[in-house]
C-alpha cells in the first residue's frame, strides 16, 4: 500500500467502481443512490468533525476524521464527474503563488 497522496487516486478509482453498485452491500453505492445532496451533507458533517478534532488536538482522532472527510469529498467529486487530476492541476497552478494573491485573483475574475 502506498503511504502518500497516490492513495487518493487509488481510492477514487474504487469509489468510481461503486457507481451503480448494490446499496445493500456497499456504503459508497448507498451514498450514490441517495444523491448529491446527501453526499454533500456528509462532506459537511465530516468537515465539522475534522475541525472539532483539530481544535481538540487529538492527533489520532484528527487523522481518522480527516480520512473520513477525504473519502466523502472523493465521493462528491465522483458524483459530480470531477477527476482528481483536475484538482491536482488546480493545486499545481497555485504553486509558488501566495494565498493572498491567489484569493485576490479569484475575486477579480468573478
Amino acid at each position: 500500500m502506498s503511504l502518500d497522496g497516490t492513495i487518493l487516486d487509488k481510492l477514487y478509482k474504487v469509489i468510481e467502481s461503486r457507481k451503480g453498485g448494490d446499496p445493500t452491500t456497499s456504503n459508497t453505492a448507498r451514498l450514490f443512490a441517495k444523491g448529491t445532496d446527501k453526499i454533500a451533507q456528509k462532506v459537511g458533517e465530516e468537515a465539522v468533525e475534522t475541525v472539532i478534532e483539530g481544535v481538540r488536538g487529538r492527533k489520532k482522532d484528527l487523522a481518522l476524521e480527516s480520512a473520513d472527510l477525504l473519502y466523502h469529498l472523493l465521493v462528491l467529486w465522483a458524483d459530480r464527474g470531477l477527476k482528481p487530476e483536475e484538482v491536482w492541476t488546480t493545486l499545481a497552478a497555485r504553486d509558488g503563488i501566495s494565498g493572498i494573491a491567489e484569493k485576490k485573483s479569484r475575486s477579480q475574475s468573478k
